[in-house]
């Protein structure tokens, strides 16, 4: 292996030999630990230590890096202490993540490392926010993330490699090249002659490199880093590499043939450096035995406090209160009753407030950027950011690519710079090729170590509009089974402005339901200053003895153009306004009032949210029910396109019977 160290003294030659040698060493005890059964799992890196380390030696200490499995030179050459890095792996109370996260699935904001997930891939477009946050700061500074060869299979490496390159993003995207995904070899993963042939595709720079020669990494990095950061554009590094342990210890090397091992033997990082210090005589055989005893004396100290960790005491209340990030306190609350008190009103369309509540969270945050497929010059498919590119500007309203999964990662890397984001999903269905990033990222990365998701999710949805089966599902209920995530869907403008400011006062990522039937179809009083309607808290509607409907989004004018139709009867209506968080204070008030309850979603029936709340009040009202509780939903089938099956498909289809079988029983 040749080595040329430009302009590197010996001392930081030997620095670099410390800092591989970490990571090394620090494995092999791990592979010991496991053996004797003291922890439970590891991904071994050895074999890889110089890219890890090589590129962390080359970025800043404030660059966001977003590293994988085997990283761990990541989190060593940043100077994460030992002791933490070993609770962390016990599964420690006092761990990063509080024993919720093993091994390398955490992140710490301090070190500006971003905890992966299992997915890989989804890592790749959280470096797109952050590149994208220091763009518009104007700082010089890069993100980096890491990839495997398998890796780049995923979709997510595609989108977020083309969002960069769209976007001029100063991302570096590390691909460490061992062979095999897991056990599938690079022949079942690819056809290209090189993973780096790719960046030309995407219409920028790539090389590939010896990711087992250290100082071609920290060198190659240094330089791409000044590059991205002079022309603000991406680039993408193929690291040639090899492990020497299996995907993980449990899978083995069989499926591996021997003779690569005894290849990449001779290519090994750490010993060739090594050979390579004493050779030119930086290091003596006394010096490095001298370096490799401190190191191990260093480990040795540092996993003793690490066993010494506190255990973990489950504590529901704390674990309940850590999945979301705390609310600032707003002075800025209103609800349906205040309005009597204020002169600023004006007869305002359901589209029109959701704009206006956009509009003001644009002016109160200049840290607040809009994203989605037209949402610029073209204002959108509803026109709901109609001007606003005129006003705020591209850089701030921003068109994207088809890639729902890439830009609302890159809405969670604006996150970790302190930015707020707005992603409108052109319609609520198009969702599900995003679902992995907002179910498994932006949800989870609170509880797991601490870190925000400062994330509004727009989502026009519902039918009635005979827009057939992929522009017109109900789909909410997909994300109220999803700890971490708010869900939001207003009924009224009213509703709908001040739930907007307050989904983008909230630090917590906030799915926004917003139907598309009531965008033109509806107006009310709404106040022309801004101002939060409370995330979390029902409206009562309308006073009855009779019976009460429980109901939200379309639903809610289902059961007053029912009442306002019925005045021989007397009903009682709740808009729950948030399914995730609900209020279960509100559900139980209508159950009391009435004793007899009526949960109506526009939702399918089966799976519905209306199953839970149901449920909900069986187990904890049963006492004040005079009949069981009913549920009015859409049939048990995708939404047709033909207008007539479209009507029978809907729930209001079903309300006039369900509500008389209810007051019969």
């Amino acid at each position: 292996m040749i080595y040329d160290r430009k302009e590197l003294t010996h001392v930081q030659l030997v620095d670099i030999y410390r800092r591989m040698l970490t990571p090394r060493m620090i494995e092999e005890k791990m592979l010991v630990l496991l053996r004797q059964g003291r922890i439970s799992k590891w991904f071994s890196g050895i074999g890889q230590e110089a890219i890890a380390v090589g590129a962390t030696m080359a970025l800043e200490q404030d660059e966001w890096i977003m590293p994988l499995h085997r990283n761990l030179g990541v989190f060593t050459t940043r100077g994460m202490p030992l002791h933490s890095l070993f609770r962390q792996w016990q599964g420690s109370k006092d761990g990063y993540s509080k024993g919720r996260e093993r091994s390398f699935h955490f992140g710490a904001k301090e070190h500006h490392v971003c905890g992966m997930i299992s997915h890989l891939g989804p890592q790749l477009a959280i470096a797109d926010g952050v590149s994208l946050a220091y763009k518009l700061a104007s700082k010089d500074k890069v993100s980096l993330a890491f990839t495997g060869d398998g890796g780049t299979s995923e979709g997510d490496f595609h989108e977020a490699l083309n969002v960069a390159a769209v976007w001029d993003l100063p991302v570096i995207f590390i691909v460490e090249n061992n062979g095999y995904g897991l056990s599938t070899p690079v022949s079942e993963q690819y056809r290209c002659e090189s993973l780096v042939d790719r960046a030309k595709g995407y219409g920028m720079q790539g090389v590939q490199i010896d990711g087992n020669n250290i100082l071609t990494v920290l060198d190659t990095l240094k330089g791409v880093r000044e590059y991205c950061i002079k022309n603000q554009k991406p680039y993408l590094i193929e690291c040639m590499t090899f492990r020497m342990r299996g995907h993980e210890e449990a899978s083995g090397v069989k499926y591996v043939p021997k003779e690569l091992f005894e290849l990449w033997g001779q290519r090994d990082p750490v010993q060739n450096f090594e050979t390579y210090l004493a050779l030119k005589q930086i290091l003596s055989a006394e010096e490095i035995e001298a370096i490799k005893e401190e190191t191990r004396k260093h480990i040795e100290d540092e996993l003793a406090l690490g066993f010494a960790g506190e255990e973990c005491q489950p504590d529901v209340e704390e674990e309940m209160g850590d999945v979301y990030a705390p609310v600032p306190v707003s002075s800025n609350k209103l609800d349906h009753e205040d309005l009597r008190f204020r002169e600023d009103l004006e007869q305002t369309r359901f589209v029109n407030a959701i704009t206006s509540g956009l509009d003001q969270s644009m002016q109160q945050h200049p840290n607040l950027v809009l994203m989605g497929q037209d949402i610029a010059e073209y204002g959108g498919a509803f026109k709901v950011t109609e001007g606003f590119v005129e006003r705020y500007g591209k850089a701030r309203v921003r068109n994207t690519p088809l890639c729902e999964s890439s830009i609302l990662g890159a809405a969670l890397g604006l996150s970790l710079e302190g930015y707020k984001s707005m992603v409108e999903m052109q319609f609520a269905d198009f969702v599900s090729v995003g679902l992995n990033q907002i179910v498994n990222n932006l949800a989870k990365i609170h509880y797991r170590w601490g870190q925000n998701a400062d994330v509004v999710v727009r989502m026009p949805t519902g039918a009635g509009v005979g827009a057939g089966p992929f522009h017109s599902q109900s789909n909410e209920a997909w994300f109220t089974h999803t700890p971490g995530l708010k869900v939001v869907y207003p009924s009224s403008p009213f509703d709908a402005k001040g739930l907007m400011i307050a989904a983008i006062n909230d630090p917590n990522p906030v799915i926004f339901f917003e139907h598309k039937a009531l965008y033109r179809s509806i107006s009310g009083q709404v106040p022309t200053g801004y101002y939060e309607v409370e995330i979390g808290k029902a409206r009562h509607v309308l006073s009855g003895d009779d019976l009460s409907i429980i109901t939200y989004g379309a639903g809610v004018i289902w059961a007053e153009d029912y009442a306002s139709e019925h005045p021989e009867l007397s009903i009682d209506i709740l808009d729950l306004r948030t399914l995730l968080p609900l209020d279960y204070e509100a559900i139980r008030a209508a159950v009391k009032r009435t004793g007899r309850v009526l949960v109506l979603h526009e939702d399918t029936l089966t799976g519905g949210i209306g199953g839970e709340i149901a449920a909900w009040i069986g187990e904890h009202c049963f006492s004040m029910l005079d009949a069981p509780v009913k549920r009015c939903a859409s049939l048990d089938t995708p939404v047709p396109f033909n207008m007539a099956l479209e009507r029978q498909f809907l729930a209001k289809y079903r309300l006039e019977a369900t509500i008389q079988d209810l007051l019969a029983y």
